[in-house]
């Protein structure tokens, strides 16, 4: 799995932080999403999932990759 953000659609609301914490942040001065680990491990990918799907404004893009 690898993790993108699009700063410029996040609006803020923070639904990912609270779904993978260890995933995302935010900043401190607008709230915009904060990507922490671009390829979470897979125990985390299931939360990942939800945070895209919660996600209000759909700024956070979740690529499957094939095993290796």
């Amino acid at each position: 799995m690898k993790v993108s953000v699009d700063q410029d659609r996040c609006c803020g609301a923070g639904q990912c932080v609270l779904t993978a914490p260890e995933v995302f942040d935010q900043r401190d001065d607008d709230g915009v999403v904060v990507l922490l680990d671009e390829r979470p491990a897979p125990d985390r990918h299931a939360s990942v999932r939800e945070a895209a799907a919660v996600c209000p404004a759909a700024a956070i893009t979740v690529a499957e990759e094939p095993d290796t």
